[in-house]
C-alpha cells in the first residue's frame, strides 16, 4: 500500500488520540489464557494513579507529536532528502532524527548512547558513518534503501501487518528511532516506550515473558496487548501509560549511578551550574559526544588533541561516554577540591552539547540540592579529576542519611551481571587478566545469593567472615581446578580407604564436590546452592565433568542419568548454581572446550582505574596502570594487561611511597618478567627507562625516587582533567 491518497489516509489517522480501548482491535482474538495475570501490586498502583495530573504533560506531548506531523508528514517520506533525516548536516534547518532525539522529549526519550542508532548519520570528521553491511555503498544508495524501508514500515502498520515489521532488516539497526516514530504516526497502536531493557522490564511486570529476541517495535506490541486487556487501564492513552509506568516502576531506580563531577577548576563554574540546573564538563574540541561509538573512538579524537596524557585518555574516554549516557534518576554530586561538597544532585534529562556556549560546552541537566553542602572529615584521594565513582555509603555520609548505610544494600551493577548470568545460564566463567577481582567478584554474588548484600561494601575481614559462615553451612563451597584435578575429586571414584586394616588395598566409593553439593541442594529445594570453582581452566575440564556437561544446561535440570562407575542415578537440580573464574593470562577463552562454551555463560572482568583513583606523590595510580597496560597490549596482547589488584592493599590503593616499591617490585615486575620470558629489551619497552639497560632488570632506587620514575615514565599528575 502506498501512493499519496494512502498517507493522507494515514495522516489522518495519526490525528487520533492516544487511547487504549480493553476492546481495540489490535487485540482482538487474543485468547485470555496467553496473557498472564497483572501483579497485585502494579494493578493497585493503577487503580490509585492520578491521570489528571499530568494534563500539562500531555498538552506538551501533543505540540511536540503536531510539530513532527507538520515538518515531516507521512505523505513526504517517500522524498524526503537525506539533508533532512540525519545529523550531522551544516544546514539550519530543522533534521528528523535531531527533531524526535532532542525536540520532542515529552513523547518518550532515546537519548543516550552514540548517534549509531539514528543508523546513518554524518559524523564531525565529515565521513558517513553506516550500518556495517552497506558500508560498500554510496551514500545516496544507503539512504534511499533507508528511506524505502521507512515507507515501507509505516504502509505495513496502517495495513496493520505488524509481523512484516521484521523483515524489513536494515531498520533493526534503529530499533529505538522507529519504534518513536511508529508511535508518533500511529499512537494507536504503539505505546511511548522505546528501550528494549524498558519493554523487557515492564512485560514481566505484568506477569509475562518477554518475547524472546524480539525487537524493540514488537516488545512495545507485547507490552501495548497486555495493558490493553487490563480493565484498570480503560480509557488510559498511551501517555498515560508511559507516565505511570516510570513514575511508579522505573527500571533505571534498580542501577542508579552515583558520579563525582567537578564543576571546573576549583568549582569555577559552580554558581553557573547551580543556577542553571545542570553540570558542565570541558573536553570542547571532541564536539558532540554523542558521535562516538566506543571508547576506543573517544580515545583516539583525545589522543588527537591531547597527545601527551594518552596514558589516560582511555579512562578520560569512558567517563566522557558515562557522563553522556547519564540517565534521569542518577546522582551527581558536585565538588571542590577533595574535601568540599557542594552539592548534591538528581539528573532530570539526558546529555546535551552547547557548541554556542563560551566553555565547557557538555551538559547534563540536574536538580541541585544545595542543603547538603558541607566538608568532609576526610579527604577523598580520587577526587583530584574530574570524575570519580561514589559508593551509596559514602553518599549517605555526605546526605547524613543511615538508610543507605545500614541493612540491605543496592546490588553492584557487576554484581547484577553475574546474578543475571547466573538466571540465563545456570554456570558463568568470569574471565580476564590478573588481578582483576575474579575471586572476589564471585564471593560478592555467593554473598547476593545469601541476602547478604549488606556486607558487600564492607571491609574484606567482615566479607571473608561472612563467606566463611556460607561456606561452613554447605551453601556455597569453593574449590580450586588444577592439572591432576580429576572426575573422582569432582563427581565420584574409588580411593584407598581410610579406615580399612586388613592386608591389602582397600578402595571404598567416595563422593566428590559436586556429587555431594547437588544431593544438598536437592533436599533443600527452597534455597540457592553455589558452587565457586577457582582457575576453572588449569584443570582438564571436559575430563573432570565427564557426562554431566550434559545435565548443566538448565532445561536439563533434574534429568536423571546412570553414573558410570557407581551406577546410581543421579542429576543437577535447579537450585544449584556454578561460578568459574579464569585468568586468560594462562589460557584464553578459545582454548576451552566448545561443549563447556556452549554451557557456560563468559563474563569479562577487567582492568579497572577508577578503583585507584589517587595518588602517590605525583604519580597518579590510574594513569600508571592504564599506561602500562597500553603498552602490555600493544607488545603482547590484551589477556595479559595487569589488573588494579596488584597495586591496592588491604582492599585500599596503595598510599605511600614504600607500599608503592614493595606493589611494583613483588607484583608487578615478577609478572611482566615471567611475560616477557628473559627478553631484556621487551621488559624494556614495558617499563621503558626504568629497566637497567644493561643487567636486563628493574633498576634499584629508593622507593621515593621509584615514584618520582614512574611519574615521569607514564605521565605526570600535572596532566590533569581541564576542569579537575
Amino acid at each position: 500500500m502506498s501512493g499519496s491518497a494512502t498517507y493522507r489516509r494515514n495522516q489522518c489517522h495519526v490525528t487520533a488520540r492516544y487511547c487504549l480501548d480493553g476492546a481495540s482491535a489490535c487485540v482482538q482474538g487474543l485468547r485470555r489464557d496467553r496473557i498472564s495475570t497483572m501483579t497485585d501490586e502494579v494493578r493497585d498502583a493503577a487503580v490509585t494513579f492520578d491521570r489528571a495530573a499530568f494534563d500539562e504533560e500531555m498538552a506538551l506531548a501533543e505540540e511536540d507529536r503536531v510539530a513532527v506531523l507538520e515538518q515531516f508528514p507521512l505523505d513526504g517520506w517517500p522524498t524526503l532528502p537525506l539533508q533532512r533525516y540525519t545529523l550531522g548536516q551544516d544546514s539550519d534547518q530543522m533534521t528528523y532524527c535531531r527533531l524526535l532525539e532532542f525536540r520532542t522529549l515529552h513523547l518518550g526519550s532515546i537519548k543516550g548512547g552514540s548517534a549509531a542508532k539514528h543508523i546513518m548519520y554524518r559524523h564531525n570528521s565529515g565521513e558517513w558513518r553506516l550500518p556495517t553491511a552497506l558500508q560498500d555503498l554510496e551514500v545516496d544508495e544507503v539512504w534511499a534503501r533507508l528511506r524505502t524501508q521507512f515507507v515501507a514500515a509505516f504502509d505495513a502498520v496502517a495495513a496493520n501487518d505488524f509481523d512484516a515489521l521484521d523483515d524489513l532488516r536494515l531498520l533493526l539497526y534503529g530499533q529505538a528511532l522507529v519504534t518513536k516514530s511508529l508511535a508518533i504516526y500511529f499512537p494507536d497502536a504503539f505505546l511511548p516506550v522505546y528501550s528494549g531493557d524498558h519493554l523487557r522490564w515492564f512485560i514481566r511486570l505484568f506477569g509475562a515473558e518477554p518475547e524472546p529476541g524480539a525487537a524493540t517495535w514488537r516488545l512495545n506490541r507485547q507490552l501495548r496487548e497486555l495493558v490493553a486487556r487490563r480493565p484498570e487501564f480503560d480509557g488510559w492513552t498511551g501517555l498515560q501509560v508511559m507516565q505511570f509506568l516510570y513514575r511508579r516502576f522505573d527500571p533505571r531506580n534498580q542501577r542508579r549511578t552515583i558520579w563525582k563531577i567537578a564543576p571546573g577548576e576549583r568549582g569555577r563554574l559552580w554558581d553557573e551550574c547551580r543556577d542553571a540546573g545542570v553540570i558542565r564538563v570541558g573536553w570542547d574540541e571532541l564536539g558532540d559526544l554523542g558521535q562516538y561509538e566506543r571508547d576506543a573512538d573517544l580515545k583516539k579524537a583525545l589522543d588527537q588533541q591531547w597527545p601527551e596524557s594518552s596514558g589516560r585518555n582511555l579512562t578520560i574516554a569512558r567517563h566522557l561516554l558515562q557522563f553522556r549516557d547519564l540517565e534521569p534518576g542518577d546522582i551527581i554530586v558536585a565538588n571542590r577540591g577533595l574535601s568540599e561538597v557542594l552539592g548534591v544532585g538528581t539528573v532530570t534529562s539526558g546529555y546535551q552539547y552547547e557548541p554556542n556556549h563560551v566553555e565547557f560546552q557538555h551538559v547534563v541537566p540536574v536538580e541541585w540540592d544545595v542543603s547538603v553542602a558541607r566538608m568532609l572529615d576526610t579527604p577523598q584521594r580520587g577526587w583530584r579529576t574530574t570524575f570519580a565513582k561514589v559508593t551509596p555509603s559514602l553518599l549517605a555520609t555526605i546526605t547524613a542519611t543511615e538508610s543507605a548505610a545500614a541493612g540491605s544494600v543496592e546490588v553492584p551493577d557487576e554484581v547484577q551481571r553475574v546474578l543475571a548470568a547466573l538466571d540465563y545460564k545456570g554456570q558463568v566463567v568470569l574471565y580476564g587478566p590478573p588481578g582483576t577481582g575474579k575471586t572476589r567478584l564471585a564471593v560478592n554474588a555467593a554473598l547476593a545469593i545469601a541476602d547478604r548484600t549488606d556486607v558487600i561494601p564492607a571491609s574484606d575481614q567482615t566479607r571473608n567472615e561472612v563467606f566463611k559462615t556460607l561456606v561452613n553451612s554447605g551453601q556455597v563451597r569453593l574449590v580450586t581446578f588444577h592439572p591432576s584435578y580429576g572426575y573422582e575429586d569432582f563427581v565420584e571414584g574409588y580411593k584407598p580407604s581410610r579406615t580399612a586394616t586388613g592386608p591389602g588395598l582397600t578402595l571404598d566409593l567416595t563422593n566428590g564436590v559436586f556429587y555431594s553439593l547437588c544431593r544438598r541442594a536437592a533436599r533443600q529445594s527452597n534455597q540457592t546452592f553455589l558452587l565457586i570453582i577457582d582457575e576453572i581452566n588449569r584443570g582438564d575440564v571436559p575430563r573432570i565433568l565427564g557426562e554431566l556437561i550434559t545435565c548443566l544446561e538448565l532445561d536439563k535440570r533434574g534429568l536423571s542419568l546412570s553414573l558410570p562407575i557407581s551406577k546410581r542415578r543421579f542429576s543437577v537440580p535447579q537450585n544449584l548454581r556454578i561460578i568459574g573464574t579464569m585468568n586468560t593470562a594462562d589460557r584464553s577463552i578459545s582454548h576451552l572446550d566448545a561443549a563447556v562454551r556452549r554451557r557456560f555463560a563468559f563474563l569479562p572482568v577487567d582492568p579497572d582505574p577508577d578503583v585507584l583513583a589517587g595518588n602517590v606523590g605525583p604519580l597518579d595510580l590510574a594513569i600508571f596502570l592504564d599506561g602500562l597496560n597500553a603498552r602490555i597490549t600493544r607488545e603482547l596482547d590484551a589477556d595479559h594487561r595487569l589488573g588494579h589488584a596488584y597495586l591496592m592493599r588491604d582492599g585500599k590503593p596503595v598510599a605511600t611511597d614504600e607500599d608503592l616499591a614493595a606493589a611494583v617490585a613483588h607484583g608487578v615486575v615478577p609478572v611482566l618478567e615471567d611475560y616477557c620470558l628473559g627478553r631484556a629489551e621487551l621488559l624494556r619497552r614495558l617499563l621503558g627507562n626504568l629497566v637497567d639497560a644493561e643487567a636486563g632488570h628493574l633498576a634499584m632506587m629508593a622507593p621515593q625516587d621509584l615514584t618520582v620514575a614512574l611519574a615521569d615514565e607514564f605521565a605526570s599528575v600535572s596532566q590533569v582533567d581541564p576542569d579537575a
